[in-house]
C-alpha cells in the first residue's frame, strides 16, 4: 500500500512539475499570445490539452517502470529453470507470428490468476505472468493467455487508450470550464461578470468535471472490452481456440484481480467495476464469443 501511495504521488509530482515548465517555455516564447488569435478559447484548450495528454502520455512512457514497481515483476533476463525457459521461448514465438519485436518477459509474485502486457511501443513491450496463473493453469493455457497478451502489443491497444484518455481528458477539463464560466455568468450580476470566476464558478467546473468524467469513463471502459475480446480472437490465432477458451474459463473460476488498480484494466482478468464502466467483458460473453467464431 505504501509503495503504491509513494508512486502516485511522484507520478503526480512529475506531471505537475513537467506541464508546469512546457506552459511557462510556451508563455515564455509567446506561443499562448499567438493562440490567442483563436479566440478567448484559444489559451484554455492549450492548457486543456496540455494536462489531458500530458498524464496519459508519462503514464505510458512510464508504464514499464511502474507496472514492475508495483507488482514486483521480475524480467527473466537468463532463464533459471525449464519453466521460464518455455515462458521466454513462447513468448518469442508469438511475437514473431505477430510481427512485433521481442518483449521483456517477466514473473511476478501473486496468488491471484493474472497476466498483462505493457510498454510505450511495439517493439519495446513488458508480458508480465502471475505466479498463481503458472501454478493454477496447464502449459496449453499459459500459451493462450500469452497470445492474448501478444496481441494487445500487436493492437497497438496501449497507445491506442493513451491517445483516447487524452484525448477524452482534454474536453473533460476544456468542456467543464467553458460550460462553468457560461452558467457561472448567467448566475451573476451584470457589473460582476468582469471580475472572472469566483467560488461559484469553481464548484461548478468541479461538478461538471465529474459529470463529463463519468462520461468520459464509460467511453474507454467501452473500448477497453471491445480490445478484449481482440486480444481473446489473437489469442486464439497463436495457440489455438480451446486453449483460449480452456484458460477463459478457469479465469472464470479465479477471485477478483489482484493488480494495483492503474494496472488493473492491463490484465487479462480485470477488476470489480460491474456494469457500463468494467474495464472487461464478462468472461462467460467472452467465452461464448470464441465459440460462435468458431462456428
Amino acid at each position: 500500500m505504501f509503495k503504491r501511495i509513494t508512486l502516485f504521488i511522484l507520478t503526480n509530482l512529475a506531471i505537475t512539475l513537467t506541464i508546469g515548465i512546457v506552459w511557462g517555455i510556451l508563455q515564455a516564447t509567446g506561443v499562448i499570445r499567438n493562440v490567442s488569435a483563436l479566440g478567448s478559447y484559444g489559451p484554455l484548450l492549450v492548457y486543456s490539452a496540455l494536462f489531458g495528454f500530458g498524464g496519459a502520455i508519462f503514464s505510458l512512457l512510464a508504464s514499464k517502470w511502474i507496472a514492475k514497481w508495483t507488482t514486483g515483476a521480475q524480467v527473466i533476463e537468463s532463464p533459471r529453470n525449464a519453466t521460464e525457459a518455455w515462458l521466454v521461448e513462447t513468448v518469442r514465438r508469438h511475437a514473431s507470428r505477430a510481427e512485433i519485436g521481442m518483449p521483456q518477459v517477466a514473473v511476478y509474485d501473486s496468488p491471484d490468476m493474472n497476466a498483462f502486457a505493457t510498454g510505450a511501443t511495439k517493439n519495446s513491450a513488458l508480458v508480465a505472468v502471475s505466479t498463481g496463473l503458472l501454478n493454477s493453469m496447464d502449459r496449453a493455457e499459459v500459451d493462450a493467455v500469452l497470445g492474448h497478451e501478444v496481441t494487445h502489443i500487436a493492437n497497438g491497444d496501449m497507445v491506442t487508450l493513451t491517445l483516447l484518455q487524452g484525448v477524452l481528458n482534454t474536453f473533460v477539463i476544456f468542456l467543464s470550464r467553458v460550460v462553468g464560466g457560461l452558467i457561472d455568468s448567467a448566475m451573476r450580476g451584470r457589473d460582476d461578470r468582469d471580475r472572472g470566476g469566483g467560488i461559484g464558478y469553481f464548484f461548478t467546473v468541479m461538478i461538471l468535471q465529474m459529470v463529463f468524467g463519468l462520461l468520459a469513463s464509460l467511453i474507454v471502459a467501452a473500448f477497453s472490452r471491445w480490445r478484449e475480446y481482440r486480444a481473446d480472437r489473437g489469442g486464439a490465432e497463436l495457440a489455438g481456440t480451446q486453449g483460449m477458451i480452456n484458460a477463459l474459463r478457469r479465469l472464470g473460476h479465479a477471485e477478483e484481480s489482484g493488480l494495483p488498480k492503474a494496472m488493473a484494466a492491463f490484465g487479462i482478468s480485470g477488476g470489480g467495476v460491474v456494469g457500463l464502466l468494467r474495464s472487461h467483458p464478462p468472461i462467460e460473453d467472452r467465452i461464448r464469443a470464441l465459440q460462435e467464431r468458431r462456428a
